[in-house]
């Protein structure tokens, strides 16, 4: 097969399992809120989510098992094979379970319906098949659109896997929306690695300050700034008034252009060469922020100031692959 033949049925695949979800969304209906509803009443009992399939679906009930849990909904994945053999005891009064079957006529999963309900458990059947076994047989129904596979023979599970995940995505994230679920909260399931990092992090502890932080008083000469910057081992230095409040940045990119326009410079004031206004982040802010702020601005260093304006410390962009918050 040709490079460009196969860039081509890579984007008819892509645009089928991107359909699929498409068609999903334009169908979502009232009783997608009664599920939301269901989420609800099971977490503030204290229960868990049950998610329960065969075969690709158990893949996919095994990811949101992790989503929920990440975001503070107790989850538990059910093979409907094994619940026959003993796994049938995770199951308990008050917990919600979500069933998946595409067809809706998986047999072991159809068999595991009454059992599971026998047990107080409240069901949600995930099917493409609104007429189904699966679908009159549990408490609640979400569907999915698929018109099509992407596999070319149109039998492995492929759309139909991705629009399931995608709905019950949705399920999840509206859930934490409705909970105001923020950063903080989330940090706090996702401790480890940047990501927990980033979450829990302020400014304050990552910045640059005392020895490290270099700051001038704005009447002060540009030699004694780079004086300053070269104790500090740092590329700026932040220029204070006389109420020690922010008045100004002088970065190295501020003496480079300075010297192309003023052999002089480096006796004259501070203040006739620093950039006024500098971007800065309050103190308390989160380090994800913090990084937005990078992301946006393109800048090198940022100035973290009190609730005063005055200057406390400097995050160097530099530091930031070391503080492993990138």
């Amino acid at each position: 097969m040709e490079s460009q033949t196969i860039l081509e049925r890579a984007r008819h695949f892509l645009q089928l399992e991107a359909q699929a979800i498409l068609d999903t969304a334009k169908s979502v209906n009232d009783r997608f809120v009664a599920v939301i509803s269901a989420v609800q009443t099971t977490a503030d009992h204290g229960n868990k989510l049950v998610l329960a399939g065969l075969g690709k679906n158990a893949g996919v009930c095994q990811k949101l098992v992790g989503t929920f849990n990440s975001i503070g909904v107790s989850s538990t994945f059910l093979d409907p094979v094994q619940a026959f053999h003993g796994d049938l005891g995770v199951c308990r009064n008050g917990d919600l379970a979500f069933v998946l079957s595409n067809s809706g006529e998986t047999r072991e999963v159809l068999e595991l319906i009454p059992l599971i309900q026998r047990q107080g458990v409240k069901t949600v059947a995930v099917t493409s098949e609104e007429e189904s076994g699966l679908a009159s047989s549990c408490d609640l129904l979400l569907t999915y659109q698929v018109n099509e596979e992407a596999c070319p023979l149109n039998l492995a599970p492929t759309a139909s896997t991705t629009a399931t995940l995608a709905l019950l995505d949705a399920v999840a994230m509206v859930f934490m929306e409705s909970r105001k679920f923020t950063r903080e909260h989330f940090a706090r399931l996702h401790p480890s690695g940047s990501l927990g990092t980033t979450l829990l992090l302020h400014v304050e502890e990552i910045m640059r300050q005392g020895d490290r932080f270099a700051s001038v008083q704005s009447n002060q000469s540009v030699s004694e700034s780079i004086m300053e910057m070269t104790r500090a081992k740092a590329g700026s230095v932040a220029i204070v008034d006389s109420k020690d409040e922010l008045a100004g940045i002088f970065t190295d990119a501020d003496l480079r252009r300075a010297t192309l326009v003023d052999p002089d410079v480096f006796s004259k004031p501070i203040d006739e060469f620093m950039t006024k206004d500098p971007i800065t982040v309050e103190k308390g802010t989160l380090v994800a922020d913090a990084l937005k702020v990078f992301e946006e601005s393109k800048i090198d260093d940022l100035l973290v100031v009190d609730p005063q304006n005055k200057p406390v410390g400097m995050i160097d962009s530099q530091d930031l692959p070391r503080l492993r918050v990138i």
